[in-house]
């Protein structure tokens, strides 16, 4: 009797220390793929709704950025830089509004709004890129996230304020 209970007892200690078929560990999935300038652009169409179209181009959920994809993380990195180029660099957007006239000119006006929402898809990638750096520890990193969403607000409330005004886009191959 004394070994039946002994041997029952070891297979239901054995059983209960068996994994139990749920796995804690959070699977990463990249969601992105790599992408021209031309095709994450968010700067043709009306002003109004950037932050949706990035959105709707880059589809990270910013609640899980501890566990974002490394390769979604590179590619956010790129794009990023990318975007940046497009408004500062040759062929970008203060070129394109220099060579228009101006931004108080027709089409220096739609470009100013392109402007902006380049502005706000270059910020809210380095939102994503910088979060995820915090997420993971970098906590060196607090301050510049803090300074790029108060930055990325501001230019969200430029675009909201050209609501329904004409954006062009600049044809930038970064």
């Amino acid at each position: 009797m004394y070994l039946n209970t002994v041997v029952l007892f070891s297979l239901v200690a054995s059983a209960l220390a068996l994994p139990s078929g749920t796995n804690n560990r959070v699977e990463r999935r990249a969601v992105l793929s790599q992408r021209t300038y031309a095709q994450f652009q968010v700067s043709n169409g009306v002003g109004g709704n950037a932050l949706e179209e990035v959105f709707q181009k880059f589809p990270i959920d910013e609640s899980s950025l501890a566990t974002i994809d490394p390769e979604d993380l590179a590619l956010i990195k790129v794009a990023g830089e990318t975007a940046e180029q497009a408004e500062v660099g040759t062929g970008g957007f203060n070129e394109a509004i220099d060579t228009a006239g101006g931004k108080n000119t027709p089409a220096g006006e739609a470009l100013q709004v392109g402007k902006i929402k380049n502005k706000v898809l270059k910020l809210q990638l380095s939102v994503l890129r910088l979060g995820a750096e915090v997420a993971s520890g970098r906590t060196d990193r607090v301050a510049k996230l803090e300074e790029q969403r108060t930055k990325l607000a501001k230019n969200v409330e430029l675009d909201r304020e050209a609501a329904g005004q004409r954006s062009t886009a600049v044809n930038f191959r970064g």
